[in-house]
């Protein structure tokens, strides 16, 4: 992979960060980050960021973002054309962040393989614990934005993800990554940041099974 550009499927939470920092520091290099965002909620798909935080995390990144603007019949056919985009500003591979679901491995793969992209999967079948772990001791910060409140207190919403904080998570009986949906976060600080991206809580908002928190960003 060394020397390889990569286009990265990524959703502004942990997992997708991490999959970006370990490909940079294997010597790739990053050509575009892409982010489905749902047009009828205006936020991103499943993680919940507004674009004009999306944006900023994208300058201080210092990677430029394309966004994906579909809704949910669209979805495989707005990937693939952004991944096609991609491919012809030089990208060679597309980086995703997911660990050990083998239908996202197949969906991701198959999108690769429809534009002729290279799919990659930096973190595939590694201890969810241990990536947790190291995503937050690398100095990462970030906060929970999402909660299904059917499988994890609505009380972590909105907190910080700390050692302590994930270790609470199991404890309740969750997974300690939020894999299989339990919760999603936003990415805000790290290694890969020249700044930290400032934001600004509003609101908590109960929506079906879900505990979202709203945030827009303060500069």
């Amino acid at each position: 992979m060394l020397g390889k550009k990569f286009v990265a499927s990524f959703s502004g939470g942990k997992d997708s960060t991490l999959a970006i920092y370990r490909s940079i520091k294997q010597g790739m290099v990053p050509v575009e980050l892409i982010t489905t965002y749902n047009s009828h909620k205006e936020r991103s798909w499943f993680h919940g960021i507004p674009k004009n935080i999306l944006s900023n995390i994208s300058k201080e990144m210092e990677i430029p973002l394309s966004i994906i603007e579909t809704t949910g019949e669209k979805y495989t056919e707005s990937f693939e054309a952004k991944l096609k985009s991609a491919k012809e500003k030089g990208a060679e591979v597309c980086v995703f962040g997911d660990i050990d679901i083998q239908g996202h491995l197949e969906w991701c793969s198959q999108r690769c393989k429809s534009v002729g992209l290279e799919a990659y999967f930096p973190l595939w079948n590694e201890k969810r614990k241990d990536l947790v772990y190291e995503f937050i001791d690398l100095g990462f910060k970030t906060l929970i934005t999402v909660v299904d409140h059917s499988r994890l207190s609505q009380d972590f919403a909105g907190k910080v993800l700390t050692r302590k904080v994930a270790d609470a998570i199991e404890a309740e009986g969750a997974d300690i990554c939020g894999e299989n949906g339990e919760y999603h976060t936003f990415v805000f600080d790290g290694p890969l940041f020249k700044n930290p991206v400032d934001f600004q809580l509003e609101e908590k908002l109960a929506i079906d099974n879900f505990t979202v928190i709203k945030f827009t960003n303060l500069t």
